[in-house]
């Protein structure tokens, strides 16, 4: 019986896990595409489309944070069998994402070659950068209901649906980047305005694809008389992972303006390290959402002790994921940045980054796991916050601004000081773990 039950949870997880993670892989792949592709026409275009992708970062994490209470909410509904407060939290979360993407749309297509200049001291980069934002600003509204969409089909345990809409995109983007950077097929060359309207057409395929899927698969529920909206409840929940998940990406943002005024050559290293981190985190980023849907679950329903202990063997799964990629990040890196037609301290710098992110990544991928998906299952998101402030701000970002402007370090050096943050992150999120205090069922 123990047997089976373990079986069956490995079962779960593998179900919710794999199709996420093929996912979040194809969508890093939009960013390979388009680093190899604009790769081959010099390290401003790299630079630029890595810079502008920093700025789009904010609005997907802050989406993401809404998509997270969504998930929390919804996951916890469905272990207490109550379907009417599992629509209404799609809709209600819904309509955030779509005020936040008429927010971000509004900014970036105003202001992009200002918003730009904050990263690089380069006007060429800077004005690149630019027109590849304004485009890919109309990805945002997309963006917004695709995250609450494909949140609802992987907690009905439909998680291979986003999968296949993410395969029909990434099969779009890279055509079309294909056809639009270097104006095959009789297209004109656009360059990186090509590579931006690739990922606008393609994210757009994305949403048609994903609205299909949910309308075939949604639970239909009669409208009833709802109880009082729990706006106390809700607001507890978003608003620690607004301020965290913002406050993170501003971080992420410092990090790059402080690589940009390190040189061209800096900016460019890191962006060419962007698609490989992205991949080696998606590849297990599976397993954080698998926590947040299968503990939310087991909390709706009343079971603290297997929820415990559930948690400790996804991030028993995530360690040992995490050092095997680890290892291969670090025998792969020489040979991938032979891909890019880059001056060769640029892919000295590549090599060397990457060599410092594979020594701290098994720290990332448990400090996803535990933080993104287990302790936030609960929805008391403040220990989250709490965490990823003192993580953030507290360490990396005056590190990072002391190697890199006092002490003068180079790029690889500087990287892998502020990266310790995590190893400072995980140790606390283990103490908040083990008090069990975060462990909450939601009221309906």
């Amino acid at each position: 019986m123990i047997k089976s039950k373990r079986e069956s949870f490995l079962r779960n997880v593998i179900v919710l896990a794999v199709p996420v993670a093929l996912q979040s892989m194809l969508q890093a792949s939009f960013g390979v595409v388009d680093q190899v592709m604009i790769g081959q026409l010099g390290g401003v275009e790299v630079a630029a489309v890595g810079l502008a992708g920093k700025f789009t970062s904010i609005f997907n994490v802050v989406v993401s944070a809404v998509g997270a209470v969504a998930g929390i909410m919804i996951s916890q509904y469905i272990g207490q069998k109550n379907a009417a407060e599992t629509r209404r939290s799609i809709i209600f979360n819904l309509r955030v994402c779509l005020i936040l993407a008429a927010l971000f749309t509004l900014i970036g297509a105003m202001a992009p070659r200002q918003i730009m200049s904050l990263y690089i001291d380069d006007a060429a980069a800077a004005e690149a950068a630019g027109r590849y934002l304004f485009i890919v600003s109309g990805t945002f509204f997309p963006t917004a209901v695709i995250t609450i969409l494909s949140t609802h089909l992987r907690c009905i345990e439909k998680a291979a649906l986003p999968l296949y809409a993410g395969i029909a995109s990434a099969a779009v983007n890279t055509g079309l980047n294909w056809i639009l950077i270097f104006g095959n097929l009789g297209a004109p060359a656009l360059g990186v305005t090509g590579a931006a309207l690739a990922t606008l057409i393609s994210q757009l395929v994305y949403l048609l694809f994903i609205l299909v899927m949910y309308l075939k698969y949604r639970e239909r529920v009669k409208n009833t008389a709802a109880a009082p909206f729990a706006w106390g409840q809700y607001l507890s929940m978003l608003l620690p992972l607004l301020v965290s998940e913002f406050m993170w990406v501003l971080g992420e943002n410092v990090y790059a303006g402080i690589y940009g005024h390190l040189g061209t050559n800096a900016s460019a290293a890191m962006t060419l390290t962007n698609p490989v981190q992205s991949l080696a985190i998606g590849a297990l980023c599976g397993l954080s959402q698998a926590a947040a849907i299968l503990i939310g679950k087991r909390l709706g329903d009343g079971d603290r002790e297997n929820a415990y202990r559930e948690s400790k063997k996804l991030l028993l799964y995530g360690l040992l994921g995490s050092v095997l990629l680890s290892v291969v990040i670090f025998c792969i890196s020489p040979l991938y940045v032979c891909v890019f037609k880059e001056d060769a301290d640029v892919r000295e710098l590549t090599v060397q980054i990457l060599t410092a992110y594979a020594a701290v990544m098994p720290f990332k991928v448990l400090n996803m796991i535990i933080g993104s998906g287990i302790l936030r299952s609960g929805g008391k998101t403040t220990y989250v916050m709490v965490i990823d402030l003192m993580g953030t701000w507290v360490f990396g970002v005056p590190l990072g601004l002391l190697t890199a402007f006092v002490l003068h370090w180079p790029i690889p050096l500087v990287y892998f000081t502020l990266s310790l943050e995590e190893c400072v992150r995980f140790a606390v999120s283990l103490v908040v773990f083990k008090r069990r205090r975060w462990m909450n069922r939601l009221k309906a």
